[in-house]
């Protein structure tokens, strides 16, 4: 009877670790199929809407190409990115409009993405890029 019980125990227990890696790989999957639009970001001294008056930055990332694009506030943002596990890290800005654009926040966002170096998804399905573990940037999804 307690070998049954045994047995019992270990295959439960195997089927709820399977079933945290499956909720793993939907996180990774879901950093791809939708648009991130910045709802926060650390460091500035400015109001949020004072760093962008007339467009919050979003960004989407192209699994195929590696490639992540979007808006940085003002001007267009493309780069290459690297994703192993949580690790991301995002390599040099391609070309870009050159538009004169007001807040400041453009360059603290390119900073900013310059800088992270892992990423989380949250309960509330929000998109955290991270430095050292510290939460810098948060984005929610969005349709675009």
């Amino acid at each position: 009877m307690k070998n049954y019980i045994l047995l019992f125990v270990s295959v439960l227990a195997l089927s709820f670790n399977s079933c945290n890696t499956m909720k793993d790989t939907t996180k990774t999957d879901d950093l791809y199929n939708t648009s991130w639009e910045l709802e926060y970001i650390s460091g500035p001294r400015i109001a949020f809407e004072g760093l962008y008056p007339d467009k919050k930055p979003f960004i989407k990332f192209d699994k195929n190409n590696n490639q992540v694009f979007g808006n940085a506030g003002c001007n267009g943002y493309s780069a290459p990115f690297t994703l192993k596990g949580n690790s991301l890290t995002f390599g040099e800005q391609g070309p870009t409009t050159m538009m004169f654009c007001e807040g400041g926040g453009e360059q603290t966002f390119l900073q900013t993405i310059k800088k992270t170096d892992s990423y989380s998804i949250d309960k509330d399905g929000k998109l955290n890029l991270m430095v050292k573990d510290i939460p810098m940037m948060r984005f929610k999804k969005v349709t675009k």
